[in-house]
């Protein structure tokens, strides 16, 4: 039954509760997880793991096969913290100015290891499993990187899920969706090249400032006239960088954009009419604007059949009553993406950090992930690969 699961890792609780908050205090940026990784791979390797590290740069792929099974299952964590300052108030504060775990990577990779050596020491399954602890999520293309690196021709899997904490949902409780569940992001800049002047002359030059202002209005038109009401999609211009003083006519400004939808063709038409706007608003003021896309993260698309199969074992193991199989999608974006891209037989769900309504959201200097947790996701883990890998 794979509710001895979570009586046995309730009794190690405190141990991976310590885990957690030793690398907490310890953060590391993306592709900078040398510690985290150091620590991973030893204590993979304590428990008789075939361990291997290199793939982007930082991560860790842990190896562990029973039986004469032919089934492989993936079962992914991210690793690294994030460039913001933490607050002051807990005894496991981060060690290091200007980074902390904000996002609560610190209690995925702990609540994977405590799954790792529940299942190294039961082996009550027929095949292999592979742990995957990723780097750089933050960037939203470590993903990316590991998989550009080899991580499904070396390692193989069926079959790949992953798991989020969420904070204001119910402490514990898992969230499921079967297709589109959270958002592509496109981080796109917008050169603007016009003619300087003097502030008093106007007519002798041409205002990058004020047609990259047009810009900006005109880009709002795409989500509300070109996409159609029943898609998500999000265009934010987060800055315009444009001169210092208030009496020069500046030559030149800069637009920077996050972009997000939550299907792969309205991201591609965000991303074409994103750039016959801004060239056709530019023009039309006689300057000119250049659209460079800088980064992107396509949408997280859950696969229907492993969707099903996870709540199954969700449901088996926490109740009905505590699984929940409609939660909307969110327009946030996760690179575990790039890894159902490659494989769409997989998962990416849930787990409840708790508050309530009042709760401090992920990326926040007052967040702390919930040590609570660590035993129903780490038991969550452990029965989605028995079951897999009967």
């Amino acid at each position: 039954m794979p509710k001895r699961h979570l009586e046995a890792l309730q009794q190690r609780a405190g141990f991976f509760t310590d885990l957690r908050r030793e690398i907490h205090r310890h953060p590391e940026l993306g592709f900078e997880e040398v510690r985290t990784s150091d620590l991973v791979a030893r204590l993979l390797e304590e428990w008789g793991y075939e361990v291997h590290r290199g793939l982007a740069k930082t991560g860790v792929v842990g190896t562990l096969k029973q039986g004469s099974g032919g089934k492989t299952i993936g079962l992914r964590a991210d690793m690294d913290a994030l460039p913001i300052q933490e607050a002051d108030g807990r005894a496991w504060k981060s060690e290091i100015s200007g980074k902390f775990h904000g996002c609560g990577h610190d209690g995925h990779t702990a609540s994977l290891l405590a799954a790792a050596q529940r299942l190294a020491e039961t082996r009550d399954f027929n095949g292999t499993l592979r742990v995957i602890f990723q780097p750089a999520e933050e960037l939203l293309y470590g993903g990316r990187v590991m998989l550009e690196d080899g991580l499904f021709e070396q390692f193989p899997c069926d079959a790949v899920f992953g798991l989020h904490n969420m904070p204001k949902m119910n402490t514990g409780e898992f969230y499921f969706r079967e297709g589109p569940t959270m958002a592509s992001s496109d981080t796109i800049h917008i050169r603007v090249e016009g003619v300087g002047g003097h502030g008093a002359m106007p007519e002798h030059g041409i205002d990058a400032t004020v047609v990259a202002c047009h810009i900006t209005l005109a880009l709002q038109t795409i989500v509300s006239r070109n996409v159609s009401p029943l898609d998500q999609a999000v265009i934010t211009v987060g800055s315009i960088q444009s001169g210092d003083a208030p009496n020069v006519v500046n030559a030149e400004a800069l637009l920077k954009l996050s972009v997000r939808a939550l299907k792969p063709e309205v991201r591609a038409l965000l991303r074409r009419r994103i750039t016959e706007v801004a060239e056709a608003q530019a023009q039309s003021f006689g300057a000119k604007a250049t659209v460079e896309h800088i980064n992107g993260c396509p949408p997280l698309i859950n696969g229907s059949k492993a969707t099903r199969f996870a709540v199954g074992v969700a449901q088996s193991l926490f109740g009905s009553d505590k699984v929940h199989t409609d939660t909307p999608p969110l327009m946030g974006s996760e690179d575990f993406a790039y890894m159902l891209e490659a494989n769409p037989n997989g998962n990416y769900c849930f787990v409840g950090n708790g508050g309530g309504e009042g709760a401090c959201m992920v990326h926040n200097p007052q967040y702390d992930f919930n040590d609570e947790i660590i035993v129903p996701a780490a038991a969550y883990w452990c029965a989605l690969a028995e079951a897999y890998l009967k």
